[in-house]
């Protein structure tokens, strides 16, 4: 008997700016993962640290063709069907319905993209799973209003969000706001379109986001239930909990403090209020929140459901500093010695899965979705030309039984999508070779390649997955 319930919804993830490509074709406008190119510079314009406002022709953006989703979605999504998905998570990218993002109206190529895509999933009877913003924000509000640092940026999210509640009603009922809403932390200019100027208080300007972030989602997911009350709409966060490095007590409280830092924004959208501490980090941070009358009662719509990545568990000490953290991931830890790493340097944890998931329903009290997790792994062919890709199916398979132990432990789980279920571009380096996927693309990453799609070893096994509703992972 499997211990996955009746109805489990089985998929795999995208995001529109790692896959689609055509990025300025159908009317659609610039966003700032268009600016984020590959190699040397890509950390510095990720952090915010270098300003990118115009492209430039020495360098090569992974962003502007990616995989060709955009000319390719039957193709993908037929191929998706043939694995035997319930669930497709995808995103929208924000500026193929408002190209500048300040606009009135919508523009009607890019929702009738979209209605088609969507429509191309329920011919196979496949949920779309939507995320609104993952981590392309139109350029245009970036260099005309300075992105999430400012207020107006509320106003033009919820008419971008009514559009795609009302345009797409009865072809998607399951809604994420913000992906990996915690990066803005630590990617702040991929996160949430933030550059800096000299000597401000960086803080300041990310909390302040935030909060302007938080009422957007808050406000989305009240149009949302308003548009059609059979909506849910889920937060999303980079999940992975910090483990302390020893049990001495500072290395404890560390740990407990990195956690806090990433739930501060899940506490809001869950709970529906600022966690009680979240005002001494402000006040150690000389961050001073500017509200609106009414905004504390604007976040009290809260989401339906929590929905998260997870790569990795992670690692704190009270000495941690950025000489000693490992650069493998953005939000950064210390190298546990009881788990082995990826090629990448992200350990591999999935009894870590089931701590984070108990951890998170005990916080919530809301149904959880596992909406990214994965292996990014270089692929080899065979020499009969095939992909045995079995490093990543243990992966899997130890991660959806953590899942399972999660789900007896009393946890009420929505769906698993596996992150990037076909090749696409990774988003923390740019690279093709970092690959996810059940299906291969030929392209490499220097974007040169046919564009080809070919089943992977792992492909075959996950399609036994769903058939057995996770009950057979041999």
């Amino acid at each position: 008997m499997s211990v996955f319930p009746k109805g489990f919804l089985w998929g795999g993830a995208i995001a529109a700016n790692q896959s689609e490509g055509a990025y300025l074709e159908g009317g659609k406008g610039l966003t700032t993962v268009d600016m984020i190119p590959h190699g040397v510079n890509r950390l510095p314009v990720k952090l915010g640290q270098e300003k990118r406002f115009t492209l430039r022709e020495d360098e090569y953006y992974p962003s502007h063709q990616a995989i060709d989703f955009y000319h390719r979605y039957k193709e993908d999504i037929a191929l998706m069907a043939e694995m035997g998905f319930g669930v497709f998570r995808t995103s929208i990218a924000w500026s193929r319905l408002y190209p500048n993002g300040d606009e009135l109206t919508p523009n009607a190529e890019g929702i009738a993209f979209y209605r088609d895509m969507f429509a191309e999933c329920k011919k196979y009877n496949i949920e779309p799973l939507v995320t609104l913003c993952h981590f392309d924000v139109p350029m245009h509000l970036v260099t005309e209003y300075g992105s999430w640092r400012n207020r107006k940026m509320v106003e033009f999210f919820t008419r971008y969000a009514r559009t795609c509640f009302e345009a797409f009603d009865g072809l998607v009922k399951y809604w994420l706001t913000f992906n990996e809403i915690n990066i803005m932390l630590h990617s702040p200019f991929s996160g949430a379109g933030l550059v800096f100027e000299e000597g401000e208080n960086q803080d300041q300007v990310k909390y302040q986001a935030a909060h302007h972030e938080l009422i957007a989602s808050a406000l989305a997911t009240k149009i949302a239930h308003q548009v059609n009350p059979q909506n849910q709409v889920g937060c999303m966060l980079a999940g992975g909990n910090f483990y302390p490095l020893t049990c001495k007590p500072e290395d404890v409280w560390t740990a407990l403090e990195k956690d806090r830092e990433n739930l501060f924004f899940i506490d809001v959208q869950a709970r529906g209020t600022y966690p009680a501490y979240a005002a001494r980090v402000f006040r150690e941070k000389n961050v001073s929140i500017v509200k609106e009358a009414g905004d504390d009662e604007i976040l009290k719509n809260t989401v339906d459901f929590v929905s998260f990545s997870y790569y990795a568990s992670r690692c704190a000490s009270a000495d941690m500093n950025q000489l000693n953290t490992s650069a493998a991931n953005i939000v950064k830890s210390l190298r546990n010695p009881h788990v082995q790493v990826s090629e990448w340097g992200w350990g591999i944890d999935p009894l870590g899965l089931r701590i984070t998931m108990n951890m998170m329903y005990d916080r919530y009290q809301k149904p959880l979705f596992l909406v990214e997790n994965g292996l990014g792994a270089k692929d080899e062919f065979t020499a009969e030309g095939e992909i045995e890709d079995d490093y990543r199916i243990s992966y899997l398979r130890e991660h959806i039984r953590a899942m399972g132990d999660a789900i007896e432990d009393g946890i009420p789980v929505m769906g698993y999508t596996s992150w990037g279920c076909i090749d696409l571009v990774a988003a923390s380096t740019g690279e093709m070779s970092k690959r996810y996927g059940f299906i291969y693309v030929d392209r490499d990453d220097a974007g040169k390649g046919t564009l080809e799609r070919k089943r992977k070893k792992s492909f075959w096994w996950y399609k036994k997955v769903i058939a057995s509703n996770g009950a057979d992972l041999d």
